[in-house]
This record gives structure tokens, C-alpha cells and sequence, in this order.
């Protein structure tokens, strides 16, 4: 248990110092074009702010799914929200955004509301086990919400402050999907731990759209919002998965539930809080260093 937890903190600050990388890199990048996602992917790793940050998105990625091994799910998700502390402080200090101190207070009690939701429903030691239709019915329900936020995002009289901003909720979700996913695949009994069932394709298909629709939110939407939405959506989708799927109690009693109920809002209330302004975001594009004397291209 404690590597687990070593882990997802690991991961947690390697997720967020990589989007801050892709952030960056996205920005300088062509806009991404549904219609030739090869070109697109392409003209991303070009950056070379984008590769690297790729480059340690996949190590936090293997270090989260070492951490699913050895931990509930619930644990590492309340784990990875503390990341978005970490985000805020690693993009004043050397990413150049500037946040105000209702963002600050957003991202504090969203950190702390996800890590109650996490562990308010950690408290019992039985054994893990996975349902196969719960799992069925949360990647279905999140894939079509995820689906309806796509289309909405898409609609020409969306702006493209909120296009990024849907996006990144998205992204997020699915991000959450594939979370759920490998953490299904990880009790596993069959050869390679189930990694030719059908489930490994679920992961893939919603990795590889959450890829595409993160990139370009980061290259429409403010940084610092979007990147902390998608933490967001990924965090809740993952425990509502723990708790539907892997029978992760909602609480130990009805202190623990009244706790959760409330964490719960203050997520609602912290994501509200976390917009950075236009002038901000200006700023924060104007001091990134290298963002004027780089090219795309390595």
C-alpha cells in the first residue's frame, strides 16, 4: 500500500509538470484538424516542449499504473488531486502564469475536497473485486457524456475559451475511462493479466481521443483552467468508477458520508473558482521564455 502511494504521488507531480510542458508546446503547434489526425499528431511532437512533455506524461503514466497495482483506486485518485497544488505552484514559479488568490482558494479546496472524496471511502481493508456489468455501465455512461461534451465543443456559436474548456472536461473524463479500464485489467486473471480482452481497447481508444482532445484544448483554452478541469474530470470519473466498480464503499458511517457529500461540493465550488482572467493568461504567454525564439520544429 505505502508504494502505492509513493507512486501516485510521483505521478502526480510528473502529470502536471508534463501538461504544463504540453501546454507550451500545444500553443506553438498547428491547430489540430479532426479530419487528418495523423498530420496533427505529427505537427504536436514537432514542439519540442510537446515531446518532452509527452515523454514524462509517459512516465507518470507508468508510474500510475503501478500505483492501481498496489492501491484502491480511491487512494491514488485522492492521491493524484493533491497534483493540482503542485500545478499551481509550478506555473507561477516557473511556467510564468500568474494566479489571483480566488484561483488560489479554487485549487486548494478542490485538492483537499478530491482528496476527502478519495479517502472517506478508503477506510475499509476487504478485498478488492471487480464487477463486470458496473464497469460495462460507468465506461458507456462516460463515454456518451464525453461523446455530448465533443459535440457541444464543436458547435460553431461556442467560443473558443469554453471550446477549450469543454474540451479539456473531456479529455479529462476519458482520461478517467482509461483509468477505470486498467484498473479492471489489473485483476485480471487471465495470461498477460487480461491485456488481449476487450478492456485494453477500451483504454486504448480512450487514451488516443483524450490525447487529441487535451492537445487542442490546451491550444484553445486558458492553461492553467484547463489543465486543472481535466485533472478534475479524470479524478471524479475515476473514483465514481472505484466506488460502482470495484465496490469501494461511498463511506464508513454517516460522518464519512456527510464528509464526502461536502467534499463533493466544494469540488463543484473550487472548479467555479479557478478561471484565470484573460489579462493573466496574456501575461503568462508573454514571460514564457523560448515561447518567441523557438521554432516549432527541433
Amino acid at each position: 500500500m505505502i508504494l502505492g502511494l509513493l507512486l501516485a504521488l510521483a505521478s502526480a507531480m510528473a502529470t502536471n509538470v508534463a501538461f504544463l510542458f504540453k501546454y507550451r508546446g500545444a500553443i506553438l503547434a498547428a491547430p489540430i484538424r479532426v479530419r487528418h489526425p495523423l498530420r496533427s499528431a505529427a505537427d504536436l511532437f514537432r514542439s519540442r516542449w510537446f515531446a518532452v512533455g509527452w515523454l514524462v506524461a509517459i512516465l507518470a503514466w507508468a508510474l500510475h499504473i503501478g500505483a492501481l497495482a498496489l492501491a484502491p483506486l480511491s487512494i491514488v485518485q485522492a492521491v493524484l488531486s493533491g497534483g493540482l497544488v503542485v500545478l499551481a505552484v509550478v506555473a507561477e514559479r516557473f511556467f510564468g502564469f500568474h494566479l489571483g488568490p480566488w484561483q488560489w482558494f479554487g485549487v486548494t479546496i478542490t485538492a483537499a475536497g478530491l482528496a476527502v472524496i478519495g479517502l472517506t471511502g478508503s477506510g475499509s481493508a476487504r478485498p478488492q473485486h471487480a464487477s463486470l456489468a458496473p464497469l460495462i455501465a460507468v465506461e458507456g455512461a462516460i463515454f456518451a457524456i464525453s461523446a455530448g461534451l465533443l459535440a457541444i465543443s464543436a458547435h460553431r456559436s461556442v467560443l473558443h475559451r469554453a471550446e477549450g474548456l469543454l474540451l479539456g472536461l473531456a479529455a479529462g473524463a476519458l482520461f478517467g475511462v482509461s483509468d477505470v479500464a486498467i484498473k479492471y485489467l489489473t485483476h485480471a486473471e487471465a495470461p498477460l493479466h487480461g491485456l488481449l480482452s476487450p478492456w485494453t481497447l477500451t483504454a486504448l481508444i480512450a487514451g488516443a481521443i483524450a490525447f487529441y482532445a487535451s492537445a487542442r484544448s490546451l491550444q484553445l483554452g486558458p492553461g492553467v483552467e484547463v489543465i486543472a478541469l481535466t485533472s478534475v474530470a479524470a479524478n471524479l470519473a475515476a473514483i465514481i468508477g472505484g466506488i460502482l466498480v470495484f465496490d469501494e464503499p461511498i463511506g464508513s458511517g454517516p460522518l464519512a458520508i456527510g464528509a464526502r457529500f461536502l467534499a463533493f461540493c466544494l469540488v463543484i465550488v473550487g472548479a467555479a473558482l479557478m478561471p484565470v482572467h484573460h489579462g493573466e493568461e496574456r501575461e503568462a504567454d508573454d514571460t514564457m521564455p523560448l515561447t518567441a525564439t523557438t521554432s516549432p520544429s527541433p
